[in-house]
């Protein structure tokens, strides 16, 4: 495997992701921070990630002041993103991005993204012309290298990197549990990063947690084959990927920090048998309740409510193997459009069409009654 990292101002495989910092009496400790900052810059990594959202705003300021404030620029490399919700306008996206810089006390970023790109924030974003106005600002000096996060289909990811060629690295979520897993799709949006020659950011390698915390039969099934800690093991299968070029880890405490920079200043690909394990303990979380839907889409051909049936259903296991908040975002991108669970009208056509005969319109409602909001009036 290769280790390379194809940035050069970019140390190591190994990233620092701002979304979770230690915090104490509800607001970020900084004398943690600040003693977490200087651990991993001493084990010899230097990529901070953010975005003005984290930490509801406080994230960009914590950064400022225990990282930028402290250390010459140069020591550091720095991410941070756009975001749907901060602009509504391509003559909002400039005074925006001034303040992120103001607020994270920087002159420009080593790496800015589009954020969080799915099919209904890339039509925005087009609108505003948001990606020309990050080239723009690149050629101005005030970015070095231009990328999105994505959170959506492969097919969606094929249309944004055909449509925009200039952009130069891309952050997905993969981990061995959402490798093969039809909703989050993380196999197939790497290989399509692969494809177009992007060099891949990895987000959510232990999947917010759940890979540090497995199930009693998914920790069994790891501890059978390996000796190696959950945290290392999901981190290092995200890391050895030819193609992956960064992996981030929202580390809460110096912990969680010793053990990381620990088995990443000396990073060792994964040999293919743990390959295997990965393989056989994401086996284990398909076996928690889950539908038994095959994707086949015979089903959502002649909905009239247009509803994306294997998708929701794809959300529904996730919630119920993770109990995360992940779920619920996916369920967000696969309803955008309309076709929630809660619009069937059970007229059952797809019940007629299934071959795995499952009882739809009543699965259905078990997923309106996870996902969907009450309606007021």
């Amino acid at each position: 495997m290769k280790n390379n990292v194809p940035f050069p101002e970019v140390k190591g495989k190994f990233g620092f992701g701002c979304m979770r910092l230690p915090q104490r009496g509800g607001a970020i400790d900084y004398p943690a921070f600040c003693e977490m900052a200087d651990a991993f810059l001493a084990a010899g990594f230097n990529y901070f990630d953010t975005a003005h959202g984290y930490h509801d705003g406080l994230s960009e300021p914590a950064v400022r002041d225990c990282i930028a404030a402290r250390y010459p620029r140069e020591a550091f490399v720095l991410t941070d993103k756009l975001t749907d919700e901060y602009f509504s306008s391509e003559e909002e996206i400039r005074p925006f991005f001034e303040k992120q810089l103001s607020l994270c006390g920087v002159e420009y970023f080593d790496f800015y993204l589009m954020h969080a790109q799915n099919a209904k924030y890339f039509e925005k974003f087009k609108r505003c012309r948001a990606y020309e106005t990050a080239l723009a600002l690149k050629k101005e000096g005030k970015i070095r290298h231009f990328g999105i996060s994505f959170h959506d289909s492969a097919a969606v990811l094929e249309q944004i990197l055909t449509e925009y060629p200039q952009i130069e690295v891309v952050q997905i979520q993969l981990n061995y549990a959402d490798y093969d897993d039809p909703s989050v799709q993380g196999g197939a949006c790497l290989a399509v990063c692969e494809k177009h020659a992007k060099p891949v950011i990895v987000m959510e390698p232990v999947k917010g947690g759940t890979l540090v915390r497995l199930p009693p039969a998914a920790k069994e099934a790891l501890a059978a084959r390996t000796d190696a800690s959950p945290a290392s093991f999901a981190i290092r299968y995200a890391a050895s990927f030819d193609s992956v070029c960064m992996v981030l880890s929202g580390m809460s405490d110096m912990a969680q920090m010793t053990e990381n920079v620990g088995f990443m200043k000396d990073f060792v690909p994964f040999s293919e048998e743990e390959y295997r394990t990965a393989a056989a303990v994401a086996a284990v979380f398909r076996n928690v309740d889950l539908i038994a839907c095959t994707g086949c889409r015979y089903c959502t051909a002649g909905c009239p409510e247009h509803i994306s049936i294997p998708d929701l259903f794809s959300d529904l296991n996730a919630k119920r193997m993770y109990k995360d908040w992940n779920s619920e975002w996916y369920y967000g991108v696969h309803t955008a459009n309309g076709g929630k669970a809660c619009d069937c009208i059970g007229c059952g056509k797809c019940e007629r069409a299934c071959p795995q005969h499952l009882p739809i319109r009543a699965l259905l409602k078990q997923v309106s009654a996870t996902f969907d909001r009450p309606q007021n009036g």
